[in-house]
């Protein structure tokens, strides 16, 4: 009998929240472009009883996401896609996080979405940085959403003369991912799959962490101070929300965007965050 799959892009803490909430009876399979990274992850989930596996991956190649999918496959029938893979401003240039952040995505979201079986469900993490960038034209929302993924990179708006910097890229990125997973829910629904966003305000891991060590730390605690719940969040709320979207009891829901940021985007709009 074949195992049912679970594939996790991005080996971080968030992605193992996911998976301790719903992958007890799964095969989950680890992919990084780091592969120290997925064996640290293999390590701490493996000593907790799961059934995992490592691979490695460069989510900016679609052959090595293909690669990827075909490892996964050996194992078993794929029900779950589990997305985290990025790089935030405070990492890599405008150039790096347009490629790495939407179009690697869109290339992930295309591929399983040519294997994910009936059944079968993803989440793709995102950010509230998408709700905080300034409404776009419904042709650019189109383009974000539906444009041949090879396309993606050529749109006029998205050329670095056009980008203020990298946080603009993020945002226009994680705006990009939304659109995106809305429309590819229309094709993984033929399937008989879902696919959802959950875009995340600040969540302690190991990266936001040093982020708030960094120039931009400053920012950060005031997003934190400022919002409704007046803290930032945990891995283990990321997992809760994941839980609902890709089980059973998630099973109206597909191609949605849920905001999970304790209310920094509605102080952002409409309080003291500036």
């Amino acid at each position: 009998m074949n195992k049912k799959i679970i594939v996790v892009v991005g080996a971080g803490s968030i992605g193992q929240a996911i998976v301790r909430r719903i992958g007890a009876d799964k095969h989950i399979l680890l992919a990084d472009i780091n592969e120290a990274n997925a064996n640290k992850a293999d390590e701490v989930l493996s000593e907790a009883g799961f059934q995992v596996s490592t691979t490695t991956v460069d989510v900016t190649s679609r052959q090595s996401i293909i690669s990827m999918i075909k490892v996964a496959l050996e194992f078993g029938d794929i029900v779950g896609l589990i997305h985290t893979a990025g790089v935030s401003p405070s990492q890599a240039s405008p150039e790096t996080i347009i490629k790495v952040d939407l179009y690697g995505t869109a290339i992930v979201l295309e591929e399983f979405g040519k294997v994910i079986s009936q059944g079968g469900s993803g989440v793709v993490i995102a950010s509230q940085s998408g709700h905080r960038l300034e409404p776009l034209s419904i042709e650019q929302n189109k383009a974000l959403a539906t444009i041949p993924t090879e396309e993606l990179l050529a749109l006029p708006f998205l050329q670095l003369d056009n980008i203020k910097d990298s946080l603009h890229a993020y945002q226009l990125s994680k705006r990009g991912n939304s659109l995106r997973v809305m429309a590819e829910a229309v094709r993984w629904g033929k399937r008989g799959a879902r696919i959802n966003t959950i875009s995340l305000g600040i969540i302690i891991t190991p990266l936001a962490k040093e982020k708030l060590n960094r120039p931009r730390g400053d920012g950060y605690r005031k997003m934190i101070n400022s919002c409704a719940v007046g803290r930032a969040g945990t891995p283990d709320e990321v997992g809760n929300v994941a839980n609902l979207l890709m089980g059973q009891d998630g099973a109206f829901i597909t191609g949605s965007d849920f905001l999970m940021d304790g209310g920094v985007t509605a102080a952002y709009w409409y309080g003291d965050i500036t």
